[in-house]
C-alpha cells in the first residue's frame, strides 16, 4: 500500500499516535506515556508498510504477528489499531485503564481485537514471539512452505532485555536460526529509576551476534532507515534484533529523554506544551485529523485483499494435501477420538507413572500429528522423547524441541505454539524446576491457553539427590493458581487418563505430576474404574459395611491407603479410599457428585500426600487430618525416605487409628 512513505502524513500519523497515547494515559491518571511516544514511527511503518494483516479478521491465520512484548507501552498498540481500522474505538481509548474496558493496563490476549499474546512482565514477549516463530516454521515444514512463510514482530524495551527469560529465549532462537523473527528494541537509555547506565551497560549488539542473530543499529526517528533495516531483516536467514536509538517521551519539552516520561503521566501543561510543539491544539484531546483517518483507511482494503488471496491459495492446496484439508478444518479433540488411542496396562505389573507417561504420550503423538515438544535437556528421565520422530532444528522442523536447560523460556516458548493454530505443545522437566517457569504458567492460565507440563520426579521420591531436587510446596503452589489443571495420577491407568483429561482441556493449561519410583497398576476389576479421574476424585475402593472413615490421598500415597484400608476393614472399620489425583476437575463437579464422593455423614477424614499438607483441610474438614510434609526432605534412597517421613501403610494405618479414636 506504502510502497513509498509520504513524509508528511507519516509524520502527522505519527504525532497522532503519540498523542492519542499521552491524551489517554493523562485521562485515566496512570500509565506509561513515553515509551508510546518514542515507539510511535516503528508501529507505523510496522502496520502500513511491512505486516500482513487484516483489521476485519484480525485472526486469518496468514497474517505476520506482532507482539508489543514492553506491555506498559499498550497505548501504542490501542492507538495503532484504532487508526489501522481494528474494533477499537476512540471512545475505547478514552476508556484506557477503566474496569471492563477493551485498553486494560497491559495487552490481553482474548479480550482486545489485535493482541496476539498477553504482555505484562517484562522479557515474555520477546519469549512467546520465539514460540510463535517456531510455531510458524513447523506448520511450514509439515504443511505448506508458502502459506506458513509469516513473520513475527515484536517492539521490546531494556526491561525487556534485562529479563533473564529474553536471553534464555534468544540463544534458542539463534540456536535455531528462526528467520522469520524481527524485533525492534527500543534503545532509551532510560529506565523508571533513571538512565539505564545505573544497572545495565552491557553490548546488546554484541550479545546478540553472539545468539547467532542479525543485528542492525538505526535512528529511530529515521523513518528511510527504520525501513531499510526491516526489509533486510525480512530477507535474512537469522532471527532479526534491530537496534533503534530512541528518546523515551519524544516530543515533550521537558520530559522528552528522561525517567519522568516512563510511569506517569505527562501532567496537562506538560501535554499542551507537547501538542503545541507538535502542531495540535493545545485545548482539545484525543484529536485524529481526517487526513490521517482517510491516508490509513487503504488498509482494511489491503487486508482483505491479502487474506482471500491466501485464502484462495489455502483452500486450492488443501483440495491435494490431507494434512493442510485436517489442518484447516480445526475440528476439536473427541473423548472417542483420544480413547481410540489411549494405551492400557495389565493388573499385576510395577511401573513409575513417568515411565507409563512416555509410553501414553507416544502412542498418543502416533494418532496426533500436531502433537510436539520436548524436555528441558531431561528427556530420557522425563520420557518425553518422541520415538521415531527427528529433532526440531535449523534444518528441519521436527516434533522433538530440545529446549536446552532453559525451563522458563521452555514456558514461554510453549505459550508462543500455543498460539499457533492446531499445535498441542507439550513440555516437560523435573517438578522443582517447575519454579523456573512460573511466569509462563500463570501467563497460559490468564490467557486461556492449553499447553501441557510433564513435571517427573515429583516428591522426597526422588532420594539420593536430596532436598534441593524434592519438590515438597510446588503442588501447593500450582494448585493455588486459577484456570491451571493439577493432575497427580497413581498408577498407569490413571496416567492414561490423566493425558486425556490434558487433551480434552483447551480452556487452560494442565500439569501432569509423575513419580520416579515404581507404583503398582491397580487391578481394577476390583477397584474404581481409572476413568474416574475425569471427575478429579473417585471412590477407587468402597467401604463394607458402615462409613467411618475415608482416606484419600494422590499418586504414589494411593497404594499405601489402600493397605491401610485392608487392615481397617478386618477390623470392622468401613473405610472408604478416594483417589484425588485433580483437586480442579473435581471442583467443577455438582454438588450431588460431590456429596457422592465425600458424604457429609462421614467426618473422620484422612488425607495422604507426600508434598505440602496446606489446602487438603477443605476435604478433611475440622474433624480429619493430614499426613504430608511440614518441612523439606533430605538425601537418602527414597524408599528410606518415604519411611522416615510416614508415608506407609503402617503409618496411615497409625493415624488413621489416632483419628478414629478422638
Amino acid at each position: 500500500m506504502y510502497a513509498q512513505i509520504d513524509p508528511v502524513l507519516a509524520q502527522k500519523t505519527i504525532d497522532t499516535i503519540r498523542l492519542l497515547s499521552a491524551d489517554a494515559v493523562q485521562q485515566a491518571n496512570s500509565g506509561h506515556p513515553g515509551t508510546p511516544m518514542e515507539g510511535a514511527p516503528l508501529a507505523y511503518l510496522l502496520y502500513t508498510k511491512h505486516m500482513r494483516h487484516n483489521p476485519a479478521n484480525p485472526d486469518w491465520p496468514g497474517r505476520d504477528r506482532f507482539i508489543l512484548s514492553c506491555g506498559h507501552a499498550s497505548m501504542l498498540l490501542y492507538s495503532t489499531l484504532h487508526l489501522s481500522g481494528y474494533d477499537l474505538s476512540l471512545d475505547d481509548l478514552k476508556n484506557f485503564r477503566q474496569f471492563d474496558s477493551k485498553t486494560p493496563g497491559h495487552p490481553e490476549f482474548g479480550h482486545t481485537q489485535g493482541v496476539e499474546t498477553t504482555t505484562g512482565p517484562l522479557g515474555q514477549g520477546i519469549a512467546v514471539g520465539v514460540g510463535m516463530a517456531m510455531g510458524a516454521r513447523f506448520l511450514a515444514d509439515k504443511l505448506d512452505q508458502e502459506l506458513f512463510d509469516y513473520t513475527t514482530y515484536a517492539i521490546c524495551s531494556d526491561g525487556d532485555l534485562m529479563e533473564g527469560v529474553s536471553a534464555e529465549a534468544a540463544s534458542l532462537a539463534g540456536h535455531l536460526q528462526l528467520g522469520n523473527l524481527v524485533y525492534l528494541y527500543l534503545d532509551n537509555k532510560i529506565t523508571i529509576e533513571g538512565d539505564t547506565s545505573l544497572a545495565f551497560s552491557e553490548e546488546v549488539a554484541t550479545r546478540y551476534l553472539s545468539y547467532g542473530w542479525h543485528v542492525e543499529r538505526v535512528t529511530g526517528e529515521n523513518l528511510a532507515e527504520v525501513d531499510a533495516a526491516i526489509e533486510r531483516a525480512k530477507r535474512d536467514p537469522r532471527p532479526s534484533m534491530i537496534i533503534t536509538r530512541t528518546n523515551i517521551g519524544q516530543g515533550s519539552p521537558n520530559k522528552q529523554g528522561t525517567a519522568a516520561a516512563h510511569g506517569a503521566p505527562l501532567g496537562g501543561d506538560e501535554l499542551k506544551l507537547t501538542k503545541q510543539a507538535l502542531g495540535f491544539d493545545p485545548e482539545q484531546s484525543f484529536v485524529v485529523p481526517e487526513a490521517v483517518y482517510s491516508h490509513m483507511a487503504g488498509l482494511k482494503q489491503r487486508g482483505a485483499e491479502l487474506e482471500q488471496q491466501w485464502q484462495g491459495q489455502c483452500d486450492a492446496k488443501a483440495a491435494t494435501n490431507s494434512a493442510l484439508a485436517d489442518w484447516c478444518a480445526d475440528k476439536p479433540l473427541t473423548a472417542e477420538t483420544v480413547d481410540a488411542l489411549l494405551p492400557t496396562f495389565e493388573t499385576g505389573g510395577s511401573m513409575a507413572t513417568r515411565s507409563s507417561s512416555g509410553q501414553v504420550l507416544n502412542t498418543l503423538a502416533a494418532g496426533l500429528p500436531m502433537m510436539m515438544g520436548g524436555s528441558a535437556d531431561l528427556a530420557p528421565s522425563n520420557n518425553t522423547h518422541l520415538n521415531g520422530e527427528g529433532a526440531f532444528s535449523a534444518e528441519a522442523a521436527d516434533r522433538n524441541i530440545h529446549f536446552g536447560i532453559r525451563e522458563h523460556a521452555m514456558g514461554s516458548i510453549l505459550n508462543g505454539l500455543c498460539h499457533t493454530q492446531g499445535l498441542l505443545p507439550f513440555g516437560a522437566t523435573f517438578m522443582i524446576f517447575s519454579d523456573y517457569m512460573r511466569p509462563p504458567m500463570r501467563m497460559a492460565a490468564l490467557m486461556g491457553i492449553a499447553p501441557i507440563y510433564v513435571f517427573t520426579h515429583d516428591s522426597i521420591g526422588v532420594g539420593e539427590d536430596g532436598p534441593t531436587h524434592q519438590p515438597v510446596e510446588q503442588l501447593t503452589g500450582m494448585r493455588s493458581v486459577p484456570n491451571l489443571n493439577v493432575i497427580r495420577p497413581c498408577d498407569a491407568n490413571e496416567t492414561a487418563q490423566a493425558w486425556k483429561a490434558a487433551l480434552l482441556t483447551r480452556s487452560g493449561p494442565t500439569a501432569l505430576i509423575f513419580t520416579r519410583q515404581n507404583l503398582p497398576t491397580l487391578d481394577r476389576t476390583m477397584f474404581g474404574a481409572a476413568e474416574g479421574l475425569q471427575q478429579g476424585a473417585y471412590v477407587l475402593a468402597k467401604e463394607q459395611g458402615e462409613l467411618q472413615l475415608i482416606l484419600m490421598a494422590s499418586g504414589s500415597e494411593v497404594q499405601h491407603a489402600l493397605a491401610a484400608r485392608e487392615q481397617l476393614q478386618q477390623q470392622g472399620v468401613g473405610t472408604r479410599v478416594v483417589s484425588m489425583p485433580c483437586w480442579e476437575l473435581f471442583e467443577q463437579q455438582d454438588a450431588a457428585y460431590k456429596e457422592q464422593v465425600f458424604p457429609n455423614s462421614c467426618r473422620k477424614r484422612l488425607a495422604v500426600e507426600a508434598a505440602s499438607t496446606f489446602g487438603w483441610e477443605r476435604y478433611t474438614g475440622l474433624d480429619g487430618d493430614v499426613i504430608g510434609m511440614t518441612g523439606f526432605g533430605a538425601s537418602a534412597p527414597g524408599g528410606q525416605l518415604m519411611e522416615h517421613f510416614g508415608f506407609t501403610a503402617d503409618n496411615v494405618l497409625k493415624v488413621a487409628q489416632q483419628l478414629l479414636a478422638k
